[in-house]
């Protein structure tokens, strides 16, 4: 450490030296943010003024959507000003609280994802006690659950990583600030305390994903043996949406972690990042909108009321 320079702030990289295409990024960003901002604050907004979807499936969407808000608005609004200012320059304060919070939300919409696959499973194979397992106390204890447990995470990530000072290089390769890019500027090689904790969130995840899987084999040998087709239909519907966001979950987390992290940074790298941060917080309230009658019905009955109130 004698031979280094400590280092007290880091640079994040940005999509392009050319300033139109900063330009055009920082539009496109906007756009994207704006467009994932409307939809999770509707699906919050419907969820709660509509007495008919005070159900459990809809009271842990809603924090879902939540979850997809906070966790765009950690990264997307500060690679925006980036482009916007050309200032690219981050303190490790504010880099820490980035690191805390993406996986403090990551982490807490695992378990959340995790908690409404119990749900569903609840509803479809053991129907004559969903109301006793999921009952409102249940509902909050599982949510809180999912919070802390993310929290918690987020929190020993944060400490493990910035234990060690910095001392190799100010560049991050990343447009946000990301963990496997900040141990290769740390002092301390290997970083035992995060490979500990890496560990541990990983058999955790494995866990989470293992449990939705088995949740799922349940519920599709139920669905499959109703003999009614209305309700074979009916059922599956009801999980469509979950399945399909929490693929998307796992397949942009798989792809974008599976490829090593690079000593040069490309274009490429960062969007392979932006498909994990942007995605899933921009994609899920589409999901849960076009393929479900309940939130369609409660969207347009919205709309009437704030037309009839114009």
């Amino acid at each position: 450490m004698a031979n280094h320079t400590i280092i007290t702030s880091f640079l994040l990289m940005s999509f392009s030296d050319i300033w139109e295409l900063q330009i055009l990024h920082a539009v496109l960003f906007s756009l994207i943010y704006l467009a994932a901002l409307m939809g999770n604050l509707l699906i919050i907004l419907v969820t709660t003024m509509d007495h008919h979807l005070h159900t459990p499936m809809y009271f842990f969407l809603k924090h879902l959507s939540f979850i997809d808000l906070c966790y765009i608005s950690v990264t997307v609004p500060k690679s925006i000003f980036i482009s916007l200012t050309q200032s690219n320059s981050i303190s490790i304060p504010e880099c820490a609280i980035q690191v805390c919070f993406v996986l403090l939300f990551v982490c807490a919409e695992l378990a959340l994802l995790t908690v409404m696959s119990y749900d569903r499973y609840a509803a479809i194979c053991c129907p004559l006690h969903y109301e006793t397992l999921m009952n409102r106390g249940a509902c909050i204890q599982m949510a809180a659950a999912s919070w802390v447990s993310g929290s918690l995470s987020g929190i020993m990530h944060t400490v493990s990583t910035f234990s060690a000072p910095f001392c190799k290089a100010r560049g991050l390769g990343q447009f946000f600030c990301e963990i496997p890019h900040l141990l290769k500027l740390s002092c301390a090689q290997p970083n035992f305390a995060e490979i500990g904790t890496t560990i541990t969130t990983t058999i955790l995840g494995l866990g989470c994903f293992f449990y939705i899987v088995i949740s799922y084999v349940y519920i599709f040998s139920t669905v499959l043996r109703m003999p009614s087709t209305g309700g074979r239909s009916k059922a599956f519907f009801t999980c469509l949406p979950h399945l399909i966001v929490t693929t998307v979950f796992f397949t942009t987390a798989f792809v974008a972690h599976i490829k090593p992290t690079s000593d040069t940074p490309s274009v490429l790298d960062l969007l392979v990042s932006v498909f994990y941060v942007v995605v899933p917080p921009t994609l899920n309230p589409v999901i849960y909108s076009l393929r479900n009658k309940d939130m369609k019905a409660a969207l347009a009955k919205l709309v009437k009321q704030v037309f009839s109130c114009l």
